[in-house]
């Protein structure tokens, strides 16, 4: 009979509660706990309820409140005083049975319930363990199973062909394995490209790196490395088709010879069936093997891509901003808002040193006419043009920032003792740092065996300028032009 034809109406509704996921896991608990040796009887309703309350605090399940199910509760006058309420042991297991999940069944040795799985239900039970739990197959889809597979078939004296198929198995699950693991790179591809900020990045990194096609690829690229078995896997291909085309000619041999219609020459013709068949496996294998090979590389390729652009992320937010960190939208709405706006901005326009006074554009300037006439066109001379081209040349001559009187007077006025020596009065402007280090490198280039450099400390002056303790001993003043 169909299986899917005994599943009751009702069956379906776990997947609409709001508790789906707390359902499954009692399920699965139930159902691994009445595996064990010495529940050989089965589960009692009462040990049934003692797993849920387990499972529920070890789980630390917050049960939610449900409608649907509060309404059968209440609709069923069988049930006892305790289990009204719909979130104790014994309600979630009286409505796992009312849904078909869990039977209840009397034992009339026991004088009790006995609990036991439908053999639709045991299904869905085994695929809520596996998505509780690790995926420990990975261990099957390796190329050291591959490789002992054929091993086990060459050493093998019958030659028994289950031992191909197994191989073949294993080389398709292990293709699909590497398909899953690139598509997965995708996913994590497309999180990478949305993240706005470090913490998002990292987070994907993490997850990248603790989830299961990330422990398949670390067996794959370590313990069970492709490159290790390649070529050895190769080599047991070979000799396996070398054995069989070999075989097969003495089978050719010994059908010439053998009388027709013998059970002799039924045989021979059922072995070199039986060979022909183990070669075709054998190039299903090596394909399926050429094929885990292109997709092993590519997934390598994706992992160092996605490690690249990684870092090109984080080095982007880190040079950008993340996306939520732009404060100036704010500071602007702040100080619309304050009182003191001019006073601000006056402040503000002489600290960064505009090259311009600000405006504050209102409605009326963004539509303003320009009343400006048509430019004519007045062609220049040639000595005009001449002129010109003088100037442009002159722009581009560098000129000195300070003469030396400027830089003497600095040195003078900081001079103690025949040194010159910098204090923290010595910079309250940018012009005063630049005389400094244009002032110590004057002394560093043309400095004399008399004249002692010396580096102290830093300063920081009351204006917020930081620098360092210089001190020029013997510094002898040159004859100012």
């Amino acid at each position: 009979m169909i299986l899917k034809k005994q599943i009751p109406e009702d069956f379906y509704k776990l997947f609409r509660t709001r508790n789906m996921d707390a359902y499954m896991m009692f399920l699965a608990a139930i159902y691994e706990e009445n595996s064990e040796l010495y529940t050989a009887l089965g589960l009692t309703l009462e040990e049934g309820q003692a797993i849920i309350t387990e499972t529920m605090s070890r789980g630390q399940i917050d049960w939610q409140e449900d409608e649907e199910s509060q309404e059968e509760e209440t609709q069923d006058t069988d049930m006892e005083t305790d289990a009204v309420y719909p979130g104790t042991p014994s309600a979630i297991l009286r409505r796992l049975i009312r849904w078909g999940w869990l039977r209840s069944d009397y034992d009339e040795k026991l004088n009790t319930y006995i609990l036991s799985f439908p053999e639709y239900s045991q299904m869905y039970v085994e695929l809520f363990e596996k998505l509780q739990k690790e995926d420990e197959t990975g261990e099957r889809e390796s190329i050291l199973a591959i490789y002992s597979a054929l091993f086990t078939y060459h050493s093998d004296k019958e030659k028994n062909s289950e031992i191909l198929k197994s191989a073949l198995r294993t080389s398709k699950n292990l293709e699909q394995l590497l398909s899953n693991m690139q598509n997965g790179m995708r996913t994590y591809f497309e999180e990478l490209s949305q993240s706005k900020n470090f913490m998002e990045i990292q987070q994907v990194l993490v997850d990248e790196i603790n989830n299961n096609d990330s422990k398949r690829y670390a067996i794959l690229t370590t313990t069970d490395s492709f490159y290790r078995y390649k070529e050895a896997v190769k080599e047991l291909i070979s000799q396996i088709l070398n054995d069989n085309e070999k075989r097969k000619i003495q089978i050719i041999e010994q059908l010439n010879e053998a009388a027709p219609d013998s059970m002799a020459k039924f045989r021979l013709e059922q072995s070199l069936n039986y060979y022909e068949e183990a070669t075709i496996m054998v190039y299903r294998i090596e394909r399926e093997f050429d094929m885990i090979e292109r997709k092993y590389n590519r997934l390598i390729e994706q992992k160092a891509v996605f490690a690249r652009r990684a870092l090109a992320r984080i080095r982007f937010i880190f040079q950008e901003g993340a996306h939520d960190e732009d404060n100036i939208p704010k500071l602007l709405r702040i100080m619309d808002a304050s009182e003191d706006k001019e006073q601000i901005l006056d402040e503000l326009s002489s600290h960064i040193r505009l090259s311009a006074p600000y405006k504050v554009y209102d409605d009326d300037s963004m539509y303003t006419i320009r009343e400006e006439s048509d430019s004519q066109f007045n062609p220049l001379t040639t000595a005009e043009q001449d002129q010109h081209r003088e100037d442009e040349i002159t722009d581009f001559v560098p000129k000195p920032l300070y003469t030396k009187r400027q830089l003497h007077a600095f040195r003078d006025r900081n001079m103690k003792d025949g040194a010159f020596v910098t204090t923290k009065e010595t910079v309250s402007s940018i012009e005063d740092l630049e005389k400094m280090m244009f002032l110590w490198q004057e002394i560093t280039e043309n400095q004399s065996d008399e004249e002692v450099v010396n580096l102290g400390g830093e300063f920081t002056s009351p204006d917020g300028y930081t620098f360092s303790e210089l001190t020029i001993r013997n510094m002898h003043p040159e004859t100012e032009a």
